[in-house]
Protein backbone atom coordinates (compact mmCIF):
# COMPACT_ATOMS: atom_id res chain seq x y z
CA UNK A 1 0.00 0.00 0.00
CA UNK A 2 2.54 2.30 0.82
CA UNK A 3 3.85 1.51 -2.89
CA UNK A 4 0.34 2.98 -3.92
CA UNK A 5 0.89 6.03 -2.14
CA UNK A 6 4.61 6.74 -3.43
CA UNK A 7 3.49 6.29 -7.12
CA UNK A 8 0.52 9.07 -6.50
CA UNK A 9 3.55 11.66 -5.08
CA UNK A 10 5.83 10.86 -8.01
CA UNK A 11 2.93 11.50 -10.77
CA UNK A 12 2.29 14.66 -9.08
CA UNK A 13 -1.65 14.26 -7.24
CA UNK A 14 -3.06 16.69 -4.86
CA UNK A 15 -0.90 17.07 -1.75
CA UNK A 16 2.24 14.57 -2.67
CA UNK A 17 5.92 15.77 -2.15
CA UNK A 18 7.13 11.94 -1.40
CA UNK A 19 7.78 13.16 1.95
CA UNK A 20 7.67 9.17 3.49
CA UNK A 21 6.13 9.41 7.17
CA UNK A 22 5.99 6.66 10.15
CA UNK A 23 3.73 7.29 12.85
CA UNK A 24 4.49 5.48 16.00
CA UNK A 25 1.42 4.77 19.02
CA UNK A 26 2.39 2.83 21.78
CA UNK A 27 -1.66 1.75 21.60
CA UNK A 28 -3.47 0.74 18.41
CA UNK A 29 -7.42 1.51 18.45
CA UNK A 30 -9.40 -1.36 16.65
CA UNK A 31 -13.05 -1.68 16.43
CA UNK A 32 -12.71 -4.60 19.96
CA UNK A 33 -10.09 -1.77 21.21
CA UNK A 34 -11.81 -0.03 24.83
CA UNK A 35 -9.22 2.46 24.22
CA UNK A 36 -10.61 6.17 23.37
CA UNK A 37 -9.99 9.11 21.28
CA UNK A 38 -5.97 9.65 21.32
CA UNK A 39 -5.68 5.59 20.13
CA UNK A 40 -8.75 7.23 17.59
CA UNK A 41 -6.69 10.78 16.77
CA UNK A 42 -3.32 8.75 15.79
CA UNK A 43 -5.45 6.65 13.18
CA UNK A 44 -7.37 8.79 11.67
CA UNK A 45 -4.67 11.11 11.40
CA UNK A 46 -2.30 8.60 9.27
CA UNK A 47 -5.44 7.74 7.09
CA UNK A 48 -5.54 11.63 6.40
CA UNK A 49 -1.93 11.46 5.79
CA UNK A 50 -1.99 8.65 3.90
CA UNK A 51 -3.87 9.94 0.90
CA UNK A 52 -1.46 12.74 0.59
CA UNK A 53 2.11 11.07 1.02
CA UNK A 54 3.23 8.06 1.93
CA UNK A 55 2.20 6.93 5.26
CA UNK A 56 2.96 3.73 7.62
CA UNK A 57 1.31 3.39 11.25
CA UNK A 58 3.51 1.35 13.59
CA UNK A 59 1.77 0.04 16.88
CA UNK A 60 1.73 -2.98 19.08
CA UNK A 61 -1.09 -5.59 19.83
CA UNK A 62 -0.70 -9.30 21.20
CA UNK A 63 -2.27 -10.34 18.57
CA UNK A 64 -1.85 -9.80 14.31
CA UNK A 65 -5.74 -9.94 14.20
CA UNK A 66 -6.18 -7.05 16.30
CA UNK A 67 -5.12 -4.72 12.92
CA UNK A 68 -8.63 -4.67 12.14
CA UNK A 69 -10.36 -2.80 9.11
CA UNK A 70 -9.91 1.34 10.08
CA UNK A 71 -6.62 0.97 7.56
CA UNK A 72 -9.11 -1.07 4.88
CA UNK A 73 -9.08 0.59 1.11
CA UNK A 74 -6.68 3.39 1.73
CA UNK A 75 -3.16 3.73 0.79
CA UNK A 76 -1.96 3.60 4.80
CA UNK A 77 0.21 0.79 5.45
CA UNK A 78 -0.18 -0.66 9.33
CA UNK A 79 2.38 -2.58 11.12
CA UNK A 80 2.11 -4.31 14.06
CA UNK A 81 4.81 -5.70 16.62
CA UNK A 82 4.20 -7.98 19.49
CA UNK A 83 5.68 -6.52 22.98
CA UNK A 84 7.86 -8.70 25.38
CA UNK A 85 7.14 -6.47 28.26
CA UNK A 86 5.01 -3.67 29.86
CA UNK A 87 6.86 -1.68 32.57
CA UNK A 88 4.99 -2.18 35.81
CA UNK A 89 2.64 -3.80 34.57
CA UNK A 90 1.52 -0.54 32.58
CA UNK A 91 -0.07 -2.05 28.93
CA UNK A 92 -0.29 1.45 27.33
CA UNK A 93 3.60 1.56 27.68
CA UNK A 94 4.59 -1.37 25.37
CA UNK A 95 8.29 -2.59 24.70
CA UNK A 96 9.51 -3.90 21.84
CA UNK A 97 12.80 -3.55 19.68
CA UNK A 98 11.53 -4.84 16.39
CA UNK A 99 9.86 -2.06 15.52
CA UNK A 100 12.11 0.36 14.59
CA UNK A 101 12.64 -2.23 11.62
CA UNK A 102 9.51 -0.25 10.58
CA UNK A 103 11.66 2.98 10.64
CA UNK A 104 14.35 2.44 8.69
CA UNK A 105 13.16 3.64 5.49
CA UNK A 106 11.34 7.35 6.92
CA UNK A 107 11.99 10.34 6.51
CA UNK A 108 9.92 11.86 9.48
CA UNK A 109 8.88 10.04 12.44
CA UNK A 110 6.22 11.04 14.18
CA UNK A 111 5.63 9.73 17.74
CA UNK A 112 2.26 9.98 19.32
CA UNK A 113 2.57 10.30 23.49
CA UNK A 114 5.75 11.40 24.88
CA UNK A 115 6.48 9.77 28.30
CA UNK A 116 6.70 6.03 26.77
CA UNK A 117 9.43 4.13 26.00
CA UNK A 118 8.97 3.38 22.63
CA UNK A 119 8.95 6.95 21.73
CA UNK A 120 12.28 6.96 23.66
CA UNK A 121 13.52 4.37 21.96
CA UNK A 122 12.41 5.97 18.35
CA UNK A 123 14.26 9.40 19.62
CA UNK A 124 17.43 7.33 20.33
CA UNK A 125 16.89 5.70 16.62
CA UNK A 126 16.37 9.07 15.07
CA UNK A 127 19.61 10.51 16.31
CA UNK A 128 21.48 7.64 15.71
CA UNK A 129 20.69 7.82 12.16
CA UNK A 130 20.07 11.04 11.49
CA UNK A 131 16.36 11.26 11.02
CA UNK A 132 14.06 13.60 11.78
CA UNK A 133 11.23 13.37 14.56
CA UNK A 134 8.75 15.00 16.34
CA UNK A 135 5.89 14.45 18.99
CA UNK A 136 2.42 15.03 19.61
CA UNK A 137 1.52 14.14 23.60
CA UNK A 138 -1.86 12.69 23.90
CA UNK A 139 -1.79 12.40 27.50
CA UNK A 140 -1.19 9.53 30.12
CA UNK A 141 2.25 7.99 29.51
CA UNK A 142 4.54 5.68 31.78
CA UNK A 143 7.33 4.25 33.58
CA UNK A 144 10.22 6.16 30.94
CA UNK A 145 13.85 7.87 31.46
CA UNK A 146 12.25 10.53 29.89
CA UNK A 147 11.22 11.65 33.03
CA UNK A 148 14.94 11.65 34.27
CA UNK A 149 16.52 12.28 30.77
CA UNK A 150 15.57 16.01 28.45
CA UNK A 151 15.18 13.75 25.43
CA UNK A 152 12.83 16.45 23.92
CA UNK A 153 16.36 18.01 23.41
CA UNK A 154 16.58 15.73 20.42
CA UNK A 155 13.14 16.16 19.41
CA UNK A 156 12.81 18.39 16.38
CA UNK A 157 9.16 19.56 17.25
CA UNK A 158 6.18 19.32 19.11
CA UNK A 159 3.11 19.00 17.39
CA UNK A 160 0.09 20.03 19.78
CA UNK A 161 -3.45 19.38 19.72
CA UNK A 162 -4.18 22.74 21.54
CA UNK A 163 -2.95 25.46 22.85
CA UNK A 164 -3.55 24.29 26.33
CA UNK A 165 -1.31 21.24 25.50
CA UNK A 166 1.81 23.59 23.93
CA UNK A 167 2.01 25.87 27.52
CA UNK A 168 2.80 22.19 29.32
CA UNK A 169 6.04 21.96 27.07
CA UNK A 170 7.39 25.35 27.23
CA UNK A 171 10.47 24.65 28.03
CA UNK A 172 10.81 23.40 24.17
CA UNK A 173 8.82 27.11 23.25
CA UNK A 174 10.80 27.27 19.84
CA UNK A 175 9.77 23.83 18.95
CA UNK A 176 6.04 23.70 19.53
CA UNK A 177 3.99 23.80 16.80
CA UNK A 178 -0.19 23.52 16.98
CA UNK A 179 -1.70 21.19 14.86
CA UNK A 180 -5.28 20.56 16.41
CA UNK A 181 -7.54 17.74 16.00
CA UNK A 182 -10.04 16.44 13.11
CA UNK A 183 -13.33 14.38 12.81
CA UNK A 184 -14.08 12.28 9.65
CA UNK A 185 -17.11 14.95 8.73
CA UNK A 186 -18.64 12.20 5.97
CA UNK A 187 -18.98 9.65 8.81
CA UNK A 188 -20.10 11.98 11.76
CA UNK A 189 -22.74 14.09 10.02
CA UNK A 190 -26.26 15.23 10.56
CA UNK A 191 -29.05 12.49 9.50
CA UNK A 192 -32.47 13.26 7.81
CA UNK A 193 -35.23 13.17 10.43
CA UNK A 194 -32.56 14.16 13.57
CA UNK A 195 -34.15 14.89 16.63
CA UNK A 196 -33.35 16.90 20.14
CA UNK A 197 -33.84 14.45 22.81
CA UNK A 198 -31.62 12.98 24.98
CA UNK A 199 -28.52 14.14 27.35
CA UNK A 200 -25.30 12.26 26.11
CA UNK A 201 -21.96 11.27 27.59
CA UNK A 202 -19.23 9.68 25.01
CA UNK A 203 -15.68 8.54 26.62
CA UNK A 204 -13.89 6.81 29.33
CA UNK A 205 -15.42 6.38 32.40
CA UNK A 206 -13.00 7.95 34.48
CA UNK A 207 -13.16 10.00 37.49
CA UNK A 208 -12.00 12.65 35.94
CA UNK A 209 -14.53 12.58 33.20
CA UNK A 210 -16.97 14.51 35.94
CA UNK A 211 -19.80 11.91 34.80
CA UNK A 212 -21.25 11.61 38.44
CA UNK A 213 -21.85 15.71 37.86
CA UNK A 214 -23.81 15.16 34.78
CA UNK A 215 -26.25 12.07 35.92
CA UNK A 216 -26.91 14.67 39.59
CA UNK A 217 -27.64 17.02 36.70
CA UNK A 218 -30.48 15.35 34.67
CA UNK A 219 -34.06 15.34 36.24
CA UNK A 220 -36.92 12.70 35.46
CA UNK A 221 -38.22 13.97 31.93
CA UNK A 222 -34.87 13.85 30.39
CA UNK A 223 -32.88 10.59 29.61
CA UNK A 224 -29.44 10.29 29.53
CA UNK A 225 -27.25 8.05 27.54
CA UNK A 226 -23.47 7.17 29.00
CA UNK A 227 -21.28 5.58 25.99
CA UNK A 228 -18.05 3.76 27.30
CA UNK A 229 -16.32 1.15 28.74
CA UNK A 230 -14.76 1.03 32.16
CA UNK A 231 -10.98 1.67 32.04
CA UNK A 232 -9.03 -1.11 33.23
CA UNK A 233 -6.55 -0.91 36.36
CA UNK A 234 -3.40 -2.51 34.17
CA UNK A 235 -4.60 0.41 31.76
CA UNK A 236 -3.40 2.59 34.43
CA UNK A 237 -6.21 3.67 35.75
CA UNK A 238 -7.51 4.15 39.70
CA UNK A 239 -10.48 3.53 41.47
CA UNK A 240 -11.87 2.80 38.53
CA UNK A 241 -14.10 0.45 39.90
CA UNK A 242 -15.25 2.25 42.84
CA UNK A 243 -16.72 4.91 40.41
CA UNK A 244 -18.59 2.61 38.24
CA UNK A 245 -20.22 1.56 41.51
CA UNK A 246 -20.95 5.61 42.34
CA UNK A 247 -22.46 5.95 39.04
CA UNK A 248 -24.67 3.44 39.68
CA UNK A 249 -26.03 4.50 42.43
CA UNK A 250 -26.49 8.15 41.35
CA UNK A 251 -28.49 6.26 38.26
CA UNK A 252 -31.17 4.80 40.55
CA UNK A 253 -34.78 5.60 39.95
CA UNK A 254 -32.96 8.37 37.28
CA UNK A 255 -33.28 7.35 33.05
CA UNK A 256 -29.87 6.61 32.99
CA UNK A 257 -28.81 3.96 30.35
CA UNK A 258 -25.15 2.96 30.27
CA UNK A 259 -24.02 1.50 26.63
CA UNK A 260 -20.82 -0.34 26.49
CA UNK A 261 -20.49 -1.99 22.69
CA UNK A 262 -21.53 1.35 20.57
CA UNK A 263 -19.64 0.99 17.12
CA UNK A 264 -19.26 3.75 14.67
CA UNK A 265 -22.55 3.87 13.10
CA UNK A 266 -24.68 3.83 16.20
CA UNK A 267 -22.72 6.77 17.82
CA UNK A 268 -23.09 8.62 14.40
CA UNK A 269 -27.45 8.16 15.26
CA UNK A 270 -27.14 8.49 18.98
CA UNK A 271 -25.30 11.93 18.28
CA UNK A 272 -28.17 12.63 15.94
CA UNK A 273 -30.61 11.65 19.36
CA UNK A 274 -28.95 14.29 21.44
CA UNK A 275 -30.30 17.54 22.61
CA UNK A 276 -26.88 17.75 23.65
CA UNK A 277 -23.32 16.02 23.93
CA UNK A 278 -21.87 16.81 27.28
CA UNK A 279 -18.27 16.62 28.68
CA UNK A 280 -18.42 17.60 31.90
CA UNK A 281 -14.44 16.94 33.03
CA UNK A 282 -13.47 18.22 36.36
CA UNK A 283 -9.48 19.14 37.39
CA UNK A 284 -10.46 17.61 41.08
CA UNK A 285 -12.68 14.43 40.79
CA UNK A 286 -15.50 13.03 43.10
CA UNK A 287 -12.71 11.06 45.34
CA UNK A 288 -10.10 13.74 45.53
CA UNK A 289 -7.82 13.40 43.31
CA UNK A 290 -6.14 16.46 41.04
CA UNK A 291 -5.70 16.01 37.43
CA UNK A 292 -3.93 18.77 36.02
CA UNK A 293 -4.41 18.02 32.35
CA UNK A 294 -7.86 16.11 32.07
CA UNK A 295 -8.62 17.30 28.43
CA UNK A 296 -5.88 17.77 25.66
CA UNK A 297 -8.76 18.55 23.05
CA UNK A 298 -12.07 16.57 24.26
CA UNK A 299 -12.29 14.66 20.40
CA UNK A 300 -16.05 13.49 21.07
CA UNK A 301 -16.88 17.49 21.09
CA UNK A 302 -16.01 17.51 17.41
CA UNK A 303 -17.77 14.47 16.40
CA UNK A 304 -21.16 15.89 18.20
CA UNK A 305 -20.22 19.66 16.32
CA UNK A 306 -19.87 17.51 12.89
CA UNK A 307 -23.29 16.00 13.00
CA UNK A 308 -24.65 19.22 14.25
CA UNK A 309 -25.61 18.63 17.93
CA UNK A 310 -24.86 21.24 20.43
CA UNK A 311 -22.30 20.62 22.73
CA UNK A 312 -21.98 21.63 26.81
CA UNK A 313 -18.63 21.48 28.19
CA UNK A 314 -17.06 22.26 31.49
CA UNK A 315 -14.07 25.06 31.22
CA UNK A 316 -10.95 22.48 32.11
CA UNK A 317 -8.14 22.30 29.72
CA UNK A 318 -8.73 22.75 25.87
CA UNK A 319 -12.04 22.32 26.12
CA UNK A 320 -12.80 26.20 26.11
CA UNK A 321 -10.56 26.24 22.69
CA UNK A 322 -13.15 24.05 21.37
CA UNK A 323 -16.59 25.28 22.45
CA UNK A 324 -17.32 28.62 21.65
CA UNK A 325 -20.00 29.89 24.55
CA UNK A 326 -23.20 30.69 23.88
CA UNK A 327 -22.34 30.06 20.08
CA UNK A 328 -21.88 25.87 19.29
CA UNK A 329 -22.91 25.19 22.79
CA UNK A 330 -21.96 26.15 26.07
CA UNK A 331 -19.61 26.02 28.58
CA UNK A 332 -19.55 25.79 32.56
CA UNK A 333 -18.21 25.88 35.06
CA UNK A 334 -16.47 22.27 36.45
CA UNK A 335 -17.90 20.20 39.78
CA UNK A 336 -21.00 21.97 39.18
CA UNK A 337 -24.08 19.73 38.83
CA UNK A 338 -26.32 23.10 38.66
CA UNK A 339 -24.82 24.68 35.69
CA UNK A 340 -25.33 21.71 33.41
CA UNK A 341 -28.82 21.25 34.20
CA UNK A 342 -29.54 25.12 33.80
CA UNK A 343 -27.93 24.39 30.44
CA UNK A 344 -29.74 21.43 29.39
CA UNK A 345 -32.73 23.13 30.34
CA UNK A 346 -32.54 25.94 28.45
CA UNK A 347 -31.40 23.99 25.27
CA UNK A 348 -35.26 22.03 26.18
CA UNK A 349 -36.75 25.39 26.15
CA UNK A 350 -35.36 26.88 23.12
CA UNK A 351 -35.44 24.23 20.87
CA UNK A 352 -34.89 26.63 17.20
CA UNK A 353 -31.70 28.07 18.94
CA UNK A 354 -30.36 24.62 19.91
CA UNK A 355 -30.86 23.83 15.88
CA UNK A 356 -28.72 26.85 14.81
CA UNK A 357 -26.35 26.09 17.80
CA UNK A 358 -25.50 22.58 16.24
CA UNK A 359 -25.83 23.91 12.61
CA UNK A 360 -22.42 26.84 13.64
CA UNK A 361 -20.81 23.68 15.40
CA UNK A 362 -20.67 21.34 12.00
CA UNK A 363 -19.66 25.16 10.09
CA UNK A 364 -16.66 25.48 12.65
CA UNK A 365 -15.61 22.05 11.86
CA UNK A 366 -15.90 21.70 8.53
CA UNK A 367 -13.66 24.96 8.08
CA UNK A 368 -11.02 24.26 10.99
CA UNK A 369 -11.62 20.56 12.24
CA UNK A 370 -11.09 17.79 9.21
CA UNK A 371 -8.12 15.25 9.38
CA UNK A 372 -7.19 16.65 5.70
CA UNK A 373 -6.86 20.11 7.32
CA UNK A 374 -4.55 18.61 10.31
CA UNK A 375 -2.10 16.12 7.90
CA UNK A 376 -1.67 19.28 5.72
CA UNK A 377 -0.65 21.27 8.78
CA UNK A 378 2.04 18.30 9.78
CA UNK A 379 3.16 17.80 6.23
CA UNK A 380 4.00 22.00 6.35
CA UNK A 381 6.06 21.43 9.45
CA UNK A 382 7.94 18.72 8.01
CA UNK A 383 8.94 19.96 4.88
CA UNK A 384 10.04 23.51 6.72
CA UNK A 385 12.00 21.35 9.00
CA UNK A 386 13.47 19.43 6.33
CA UNK A 387 14.18 22.00 4.23
CA UNK A 388 15.66 24.06 6.95
CA UNK A 389 17.66 21.09 8.96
Amino acid sequence: MIALARKRARHGEPGGGGIRVVHVSPTYFSERSILGGGERYVTELARAMAQLTPTRLVSFAARADERGSLAAETPLEVRLFRPFWYPRGQRTNPVSVRFLTALADADVIHCHQFHVVTTTLAIAYARAMGKRIFITDLGGGGWDLSYRLDTGRWVDGFLHLSEFSARRFARYEGKNHLIFAGVDVERFRPLPGRTYETALYVGRLLPHKGINYLIEAVDARTELRVIGRLWEPQLGATRSAEYWDLLQTLARGKRVRFISDADDERLVREYNAALAVVLPSVYTDVFGAHHPTPELFGLTLLEAMACATPVIATAVGALPEVVEDGVTGFLVPPNDARALADRLQWLRRHPEEARRMGERGRARVLERFTWEAVARRCLAIYREVLRTG
